[in-house]
Order: C-alpha cells, then structure tokens, then sequence
C-alpha cells in the first residue's frame, strides 16, 4: 500500500469515528423532546448549528458542540514563531476549548431543564443537578475528543483535520435535506420550478465560489541571477500569488459561533433583560443577519492581517534579491502589498458577508421554503479544493521521490 492511500484510509477511520460519536447522546437526555424542538427550527442559526455538527445536535450527542469551542478559543500569532511559543499556544488554546466548552455545555443542559414536549414530557429524565453535571463533562470530552481526532488526520492523514470534520459534519446532513426537500415538493409545499429554482442557485452559487476561491492577483516579482559562463546577470521572473479571499472559511464559522454563543447561554433565561437580549439576538430576526454581516466582514479583515504579513514577504524578497518592478525593496514594496492585499480583502469580505446572508435573504425575501446554506457549501467547497491540492502536493511528492530513488 502507497504513502498516499494509508494516508486516505487514516483520514476515513477517523471521520468514520466522528459520525459514530454523533449518535452516542448525553446521559439522562429525551432524543424525542429534542428532535421535536428541532423540527421547528430547520431554517434558522439552529438548524445551521445542526448541520455544521452533522445532526449531532438534535441527537444531544456527546459531540453537540461540535469543534466551535476549539475555533473560537484565542488565537495567539506571536506564541507560534519558535517551538516553545507554540507549545504554550497549544496549551492555551486548549485550556481555553475547555473553558468554553463548559460554559456553553452547562448554558445547553441548563436550557434543556426547562424544554418540554408535547404532553408535557420533560427533555431531562434525571435529576437536574446530575444532568447538568453530567452534560458539561461528556460534552467537554466530546469536543476535546474532536479535537484530537483533527489533530490525528492532520498530522497522519490527508488535509486539516478540523476542517475535514466540520466537512464531514455537513456532508452527512446532504442526504437527509434531499429527501426533505422532495418531501415537500411531494406535499405541495415546494412546486417543481422551485425546487429546479433552488437547483439553479445552488450551481450558480457553487461556480461562483470555486470562481473565487481559485481566483488571486499574480503580482510580478524579478530575481537578479549572475550567470558566470557568460559574465553578465539575467532576470529571472516569478510572481506572488494574493487571493482575493485571504481569511478562508473563519470569518462566517466565527461569526456564526459567537452570535450562536450567547443564545446558547441564554437559552433558559427567565430574567426580561436577558430574555429581551435572546430576542433581539433572534436567528431569524434582521439584527442578527445584520450583525452577522458585520462580524463577517471584520473577521475576514482581521483573519487576512495575519494570514498575509506584507513585512515578512517584503523582507525575504530583498534577502533573496527579489524586487517587484517600478517598486523599492524594503518599506515601499511593504506598502505595496498591504494596499493590494487591502483591497482584494475588501472584495473578499463582502463576498464572504453576502455568502453568509444567502439563505436568509432566500427563505426571508424571495419565499424559497428551503434553508440553502450559503456559508456550509462555501465551507464544503473550499475544504474540497484544499484537500485536492494537499493530496496532489503528495502524489507530487511521492514522484520525486521514486525518481531520487531510480536515479533518474
């Protein structure tokens, strides 16, 4: 067996892992009660929670939380230029995953006390001390499980290991929502040009995405290069790759975290000022796409300020004798590229903001009875596409080294 198919392999046992976890729900929780509080809420925040953990929410798994306590903890950029900085900024990153897989495990199960079925039936068939307890800590483990497992496929398998799940997470969720949407073409409750409607915003969607993903400004760089033979220097030219969406999929994952963070917390709240405050936070309120939008569009300024560092490139470019033409190495060619990368990210950004607001504006403004999920297929789109590049780098890999070892 090749480097690259024990590598693939690896990968699938571990996602195969993940979707198990999904159906191993915490103790003392009613699945029934749950389902039927989340059959009201498949075209919201909620539902795209749902997704995001592939139906594990519904299900109260131990794994609910899914990997956004990870996503969410703070990012330490200095921490990680030596090897000690970035094992303290591993360690921080986790104590801080459990902290606020804590807070979010206990504002659910707390939540969960309080909901009721039809009939009265309680979500909660234990004791509400012993649940509580319970929930945080299988669901804390849940999500430190998770986050092994991403770290196990990124470090021996193929691709990000976070991302692949959160991936996995929706892909698995595509099944059901087919046969939900053509139970209401069946019903009446979708007609056939809806739905061939919906097919056609969705290839459109999808194309534009791979459109833009793929799409970066190709800034020229020239290399000085003597050639002793002939005594004289040659130019040799090369270019600087800049995306237009510099942050990838953080910015909406982000955003989308933090505004479902409180409503989660606030779940079970009874006081009217935190009442009013879950209210005004309403999945399926104007505010919250409207604050969604903006969260959307700074995460992915600020994300693209530390994915793309001008002073770095700028300075490796004048070690290696690399100068972008009618530009002075050093500071200008720093302010060269921040103005670039500024603007792409403008473009960017909102790109980013208006794939995030997509199924509202579907379900809310034009009437599709359908949560199309802008955000999760620019999540699948992208992680696809990076995969495909990481399993490509490998099987590149994998010929240079079978021709190092031929001899040819």
């Amino acid at each position: 067996m090749n480097v690259i198919a024990k590598k693939i392999l690896i990968t699938l046992g571990f996602l195969l892992i993940y979707r198990i976890l999904a159906y191993v729900p915490v103790p003392g929780v009613n699945i029934d009660v749950i389902k039927e509080f989340f059959s009201g809420h498949q075209n919201d925040a909620l539902g795209l929670l749902n997704m995001f953990s592939g139906n594990a929410v519904e299900r109260m798994s131990i794994i609910a939380l899914g990997v956004m306590p990870y996503i969410t903890a703070p990012k330490l950029g200095e921490l990680k230029k030596d090897s000690q900085g970035f094992q303290k900024y591993m360690q921080i990153i986790k104590y801080s995953t459990v902290a606020i897989g804590f807070i979010q495990a206990i504002g659910i199960a707390m939540g969960l006390t309080s909901m009721t079925g039809r009939g009265g039936v309680s979500a909660v068939m234990i004791d509400t001390t012993d649940f509580i307890i319970l929930t945080a800590f299988s669901m804390v483990g849940g999500t430190m499980l998770l986050v092994w497992i991403g770290e196990q496929i990124t470090q021996r398998g193929i691709g990000n290991g976070i991302s692949l799940i959160i991936f996995a997470g929706i892909v698995s969720a595509i099944p059901s929502a087919i046969v939900g949407t053509l139970n209401l073409v069946d019903v009446g409750e979708l007609s056939v040009i809806g739905l061939i409607f919906i097919l056609l915003i969705i290839a459109a969607t999808v194309s534009f995405i791979i459109y833009v993903e793929l799409a970066e400004r190709r800034v020229p760089v020239s290399y000085q290069r003597k050639v002793l033979m002939q005594n004289r220097f040659k130019r040799i030219m090369n270019y600087i790759p800049i995306k237009i969406n510099l942050s990838g999929v953080i910015p909406p994952i982000f955003a989308s975290a933090i505004l479902m963070f409180p409503l989660t917390v606030l779940s079970g709240a009874t006081n009217p000022i935190l009442v009013n405050i879950r209210d005004f936070l309403n999945p399926n309120g104007f505010m919250f796409h409207i604050i969604e939008f903006v969260f959307v569009v700074f995460f992915a300024y600020f994300y693209a300020s530390i994915v793309f560092n001008a002073k770095d490139i700028a300075e490796n470019l004048k070690k290696q004798g690399g100068f972008i033409p009618g530009i002075r190495p050093g500071e200008q060619t720093k302010q060269f590229l921040n103005d670039v990368a500024n603007k792409l990210t403008f473009w960017g950004a909102l790109y980013l903001g208006l794939i995030t607001v997509l199924p509202w504006v579907l379900v809310k403004l034009i009437g599709v009875n359908f949560y199309f999920g802008g955000t999760a297929v620019l999540i699948v789109v992208q992680v696809a596409i990076d995969t495909m590049r990481k399993i490509q780098a490998e099987l590149q890999m994998q010929k240079y080294d079978t021709l190092s070892v031929t001899g040819l």
